[in-house]
């Protein structure tokens, strides 16, 4: 007779405490209550950071933790040669393609990606040829197809990949192409020609799905590296869909008419999957397996910047996000923070259409706000504070009209505000890092916009100068090892401080579109910041991180909005008050929370 160890391997087990890690997959136990429990592989999409630039009929490869999309359209519309990296959680900007154009394909991973076909702009669209490499940083042009097409798909890697299917210019094919690395040489041809379909796999083991015949097709076709045969017919028939993952383990998700659904391929046949948390079409898709694969961008009413990874996983995850918190009992903007997400204070700031500059605390425990004393002097544009709940420090800002700004700093030792010592330079809008006493105000409003003062409880001195002016930035981390990004008037750039010289980091996000009022905290190695200001004007809901190098997309926000108070940890960042475009002065509080995992335990029962 077979016992459950015989089976699986395992024993069944009594233990006092759930197990913690992925080892306890498969394992049966009981507790001292007698309840038997094991754990259980679940299989769903959670959401990841959004795409930097929204758009459809783009190309992807890679995996779920290294990513590649490039191409597409975007509004309203246009031919895209953006290119964006994924790193498992967020976006960030690489090179541009040589040639931009839509309804290309993809292979190969995000330091080897190869982009082939497509159409470019005319009417209707010109079929291309061209085919581009990318090392992870440039796209070089290569040699072309042997037939120009767009709608087309592929698979494999940069020098071992497949084309194959699309719309040549008039009617359908079935043609199929192999590349070596240098050029494309003819092969195999599909049994059944269509467009807009999906692919997955490589060279030697590729698979082919779904598509337009022009009627939407549930063929799947795979490859052995010479010949095509027939594998099992998908369940939804449908085209302008996405794929990821190898011939027996591959996931076909999205499509024609804002499609949610998704199937897992074994090999033999497709078996439908949970949905995608947006239906959409025209999106783009990698990974190195079903149960590790990722979709992002496409179109609903709209083009989408939408994320969503797929796993297979023994763990529950909970995907990072933005959660309403309590409300400020005043509305404000120009405010300074300290503390975290669960033991916050805010101070100073200003309310229109009063306009009267607020000396004004209040104290955050992770639910609601409560008023504290009042700072000595009203301020506005009072930087971004740093420091904990029982002891914080606020510099710089200024006050009245005509504004006078202020120099001397005010400490916060959990009951009251003192003055403290003051600098020799404006500080007005200063990016502070650091603690109560060891802190360093970072920028200002012109002319003194450069300059950076240490301060260490007691009294300030001067530094080096930033690289850049900048004022009302992100900033994060300690006096010897902290990073500002942002900030008025219209940057876009980073740098980091060693406590004496600073070096001019990596641009944000947005190459063409800097931001001001946006607020942050972390560390130099793991930061977050949120909201702001871009010129238009545009109001943002955008938040983003960055890891010691670069910068990526990260969940946004509910509310865009700018000169906001905030502070926390890079995994867990509270964002309170701020204006917006329309409504004004703002009360409201969001927090963030990175994305957890936990075992999907279960408690097995007769029923």
């Amino acid at each position: 007779m077979s016992t459950y160890k015989n089976l699986i391997g395992k024993e069944i087990k009594f233990l006092n405490t759930n197990p913690d890690n992925d080892a306890a997959e498969g394992q049966i136990w009981y507790n001292a209550t007698g309840e038997f429990k094991n754990v259980i592989v679940s299989e769903a999409w959670s959401s990841g950071g959004p795409m930097f630039t929204a758009r459809k009929y783009l190309a992807g490869a890679g995996t779920q933790a290294a990513s590649l999309a490039f191409g597409g359209n975007v509004p309203p519309p246009g031919f895209s040669n953006a290119t964006e990296e994924y790193n498992g959680t967020g976006w960030g900007v690489g090179g541009n393609l040589g040639t931009a154009r839509r309804y290309l394909a993809g292979a190969g991973t995000q330091t080897a990606g190869l982009a082939f076909g497509g159409g470019t702009p005319g009417s209707p669209p010109p079929t291309r040829a061209e085919t581009e490499e990318y090392n992870g940083s440039t796209w070089s042009e290569q040699n072309d197809l042997n037939t120009a097409r767009v709608g087309l798909a592929g698979c494999g890697i940069q020098t071992a990949a497949l084309a194959f299917a699309g719309h040549p210019g008039s009617g359908f094919t079935t043609s199929t192409e192999k590349y070596d690395g240098t050029s494309w040489t003819n092969t195999g041809a599909m049994s059944t020609a269509r467009r807009y379909l999906a692919g997955a796999g490589t060279q030697t083991a590729g698979l082919a799905f779904g598509g337009k015949t022009p009627p939407n097709s549930d063929a799947t076709e795979e490859f052995d590296g010479s010949s095509w045969t027939t594998g099992g017919s998908l369940n939804d028939a449908r085209g302008y869909l996405a794929g990821a993952g190898i011939q027996t383990s591959a996931l076909a998700f999205g499509g024609y008419n804002n499609k949610a659904d998704t199937e897992q391929y074994d090999g033999t046949s497709w078996s439908n999957k949970s949905d995608l948390g947006t239906a959409r079409e025209s999106l783009a898709g990698a990974g190195a397996s079903a149960g590790a694969s990722v979709a992002f961008g496409g179109n609903t009413t709209a083009v989408q910047s939408v994320t969503e990874e797929f796993t297979s996983t023994v763990n529950v995850i909970t995907a990072a996000a933005f959660s309403s918190g309590g409300n400020l009992n005043t509305a404000r903007w120009g405010l300074g923070g300290a503390g975290t997400k669960s033991a916050a204070i805010v101070f100073g700031g200003r309310n229109p259409p009063v306009g009267q500059d607020l000396a004004l605390s209040e104290q955050y425990d992770g639910s609601s706000w409560s008023e504290g004393p009042d700072l000595n002097t009203a301020t506005r544009v009072c930087g971004r504070g740093t420091g904990t709940q029982t002891a914080a420090l606020k510099h710089g800002g200024h006050s009245g009209s005509p504004s006078t700004s202020n120099k001397t700093a005010e400490e916060w030792n959990g009951s009251s505000w003192t003055n403290g010592g003051a600098s020799t330079n404006n500080h007005d809008g200063t990016m502070q890092i650091g603690t109560q006493t060891a802190a360093a105000s970072c920028g200002s409003n012109p002319p003194t916009g450069a300059k950076t003062e240490e301060y260490n409880g007691t009294s300030f001195s001067t530094s080096n100068d930033m690289p850049y002016s900048g004022y009302l930035g992100s900033a994060s981390g300690s006096q010897t090892a902290g990073v500002v990004f942002g900030g008025y008037p219209n940057q876009n750039n980073s740098a980091e401080y060693d406590g004496t010289n600073w070096t001019a980091g990596n641009a944000l996000l947005q190459p063409t579109a800097a931001q001001g009022g946006n607020g942050g905290s972390g560390t130099q190695t793991l930061a977050i910041g949120a909201g702001g200001y871009t010129p238009g004007p545009t109001y943002l809901t955008a938040a983003f991180t960055y890891d010691g190098t670069n910068f990526a997309t990260a969940p946004s926000m509910a509310t865009a909005r700018q000169e906001v108070g905030a502070q926390g940890a890079n995994d867990s960042l509270y964002v309170a008050g701020g204006i917006t475009q329309s409504t004004g002065a703002q009360n409201l509080t969001e927090e963030f929370t990175a994305e957890t995992t936990a075992l999907n335990i279960k408690t097995i029962t007769t029923s």
